[in-house]
């Protein structure tokens, strides 16, 4: 597999630009989640430049007509996780959602690759957190994976800062891949976390990616990292 590169400072920042290399990976991510999801899920891209890149899983609603794809038969069994957190769901919640009629979809799972922007002020780490903390408090498995070298800012440790008030041992590592589980065990709310601290030069993990319903697929960050270089025909693909 391909060791991680610096895609955000020279030589390689200067031959490519970092914001396509994350626009392909995360279609790439998406593609390789669709060959593993069950009947009546898909995942899809959604790229905001100077927001975030985000991969999400949906669960589709039984509508008659629709193309259903097989799922890959083999089995993979998740890693136990790295710590296990109390955890206070979000079950009165007061909002207004518009939603078009022809999305028949709800979020199941979301994978955040993290942006220079993400990391940039106070505001938009903050902003970004809370996202993060709103997806978990609603019952949405999460992965985070940052690979950014040009801000220096751990926003895994601030969300578990925010979750946790300090009771639990964070990694401290500036790149970083992260998933997120929120359950119910023995009656009580809690988030299951996996945690890997990256470097530059070495491989890069493979996460779980938890839905409803015990649903657990693998985040292959490795292989599909690999394969973006390749398309992009950076050296050493």
């Amino acid at each position: 597999m391909l060791p991680l590169q610096d895609h955000f400072h020279p030589p390689l920042s200067v031959r490519r630009h970092w914001h396509a290399f994350h626009n392909a990976w995360a279609t790439y991510i998406a593609s390789d989640l669709n060959t593993r999801l069950p009947e009546g899920y898909f995942a899809e891209p959604n790229v905001q430049f100077g927001i975030e890149i985000d991969v999400a899983a949906f669960e589709e609603a039984e509508v008659e007509g629709i193309v259903r794809f097989p799922t890959a038969s083999a089995q993979w069994v998740s890693p136990e996780p790295t710590l296990s957190i109390p955890f206070l769901p979000m079950n009165e919640i007061a909002e207004v959602g518009i939603f078009g009629l022809e999305s028949g979809s709800v979020l199941a799972g979301a994978i955040e690759l993290v942006s220079p922007a993400n990391k940039d002020r106070a505001s938009q780490r903050e902003a970004f957190v809370s996202k993060c903390e709103t997806y978990l408090r609603q019952g949405v498995g999460l992965v985070i994976v940052d690979v950014v070298t040009v801000r220096r800012a751990n926003l895994h440790s601030q969300l578990l800062e925010r979750l946790a008030k300090g009771q639990v041992e964070i990694t401290n590592s500036d790149l970083y891949a992260a998933a997120y589980r929120p359950l119910e065990r023995g009656g009580q709310a809690c988030v299951d976390v996996w945690q890997e601290g990256m470097t530059l030069g070495g491989l890069l993990p493979v996460l779980p990616l938890w839905l409803p319903g015990e649903i657990c697929l693998p985040v292959d960050l490795a292989r599909t990292y690999e394969r973006t270089c390749r398309e992009h025909r950076i050296v050493g693909a």
